[in-house]
């Protein structure tokens, strides 16, 4: 009797034998510089079509992405991405205002798998919003699942988007 070969992945046509989990990891480094964060966007937009999202949901992916990348980078007044000089009640620093810091660097890791989008970004700010933040708020509507936290090099942010199957 001749074995069958195992059917093509959905999103690749690559053979994975039938209940084998083994999700796609792509992986960025980049300078934490916001002139970087289109790359970050673009891969979310593209890993979100593989996925076969919708238009609306790659969007929103994008725009979460976005906004936890600038969350996670060195603010202006702060000592090398640790927040000191943002005292609370400031306001809020406008993106472009972002310092460059050649030597700190933004990572960005996502996991896709048949149905969901995970995307967990590092980077040096270790000051993050909290959860009930405006910025938070946003975070959670448009990526879904929303954790964070922080290290001694700087802080994470994780989105978890899991694709609705049909209606």
């Amino acid at each position: 009797m001749t074995p069958v070969p195992p059917a093509p992945h959905p999103r690749d046509g690559r053979d994975r034998p039938a209940g084998e989990e083994n999700p796609d990891v792509v992986e960025l480094d980049l300078p934490a510089d916001p002139a970087y964060l289109g790359v970050v966007r673009t891969a979310c937009a593209g890993l979100g079509a593989r996925l076969d999202l919708t238009l609306d949901e790659i969007e929103d992916l994008r725009i979460a992405v976005d906004e936890a990348c600038t969350l996670l980078l060195p603010e202006p007044g702060s000592d090398a991405g640790t927040g000191a000089g943002t005292g609370t009640g400031q306001q809020p620093v406008p993106r472009a205002r972002h310092l460059r810091q050649p030597d700190k660097r933004l990572r960005a890791r996502f996991t896709v798998d048949d149905d969901t989008l995970a995307v967990h970004v590092v980077g040096p700010n270790l000051r993050l919003p909290g959860e009930t933040s405006y910025a938070w708020a946003v975070l959670e509507a448009l990526a879904g699942d929303v954790a964070s936290g922080t290290a001694d090099d700087g802080s994470w942010i994780s989105l978890t988007h899991t694709r609705v199957r049909g209606a």
